[in-house]
């Protein structure tokens, strides 16, 4: 097994809010992939193996602050993102924070603008 994560969905209730939100903070556009079940896909090259996920609207689609965490690429340096998020309407719980564990870089955490809690992590 390469990779202990294949693909994540962050629920949301208000689809175009929460696409907004996550293209306003990251700076790239998701890419709609259902307009029957509105699902916004974040950027990941398939061929090379790297992890895709999407934003997901619909039915069951509940945010939540509990649970698990999806950690999302913060880049060279995740203070750029996080920087963005109350701005775009969320709010950061857990600000830029050095991970306890040798190299392991930074991480951080916030509430997006549906109340899902997610993660942050760089290596600066």
């Amino acid at each position: 097994m390469a990779n202990a994560v294949n693909w994540f969905e962050i629920p949301a209730k208000d689809f175009g809010r929460a696409k907004k939100f996550y293209e306003t903070i990251f700076g790239f556009e998701l890419m709609v992939a259902d307009p029957e079940r509105p699902s916004g896909m974040f950027p990941a090259d398939w061929q090379k193996g790297e992890i895709g996920g999407s934003i997901t609207a619909g039915e069951g689609c509940e945010p939540s602050d509990k649970g698990s965490v999806v950690f999302l690429n913060g880049g060279d340096d995740l203070a750029k993102v996080l920087d963005k998020v109350e701005g775009a309407g969320g709010k950061v719980v857990l600000p830029k924070t050095k991970i306890p564990m040798g190299d392991a870089g930074f991480m951080a955490l916030f509430l997006d603008c549906e109340g899902n809690k997610v993660g942050l992590h760089s290596m600066g």
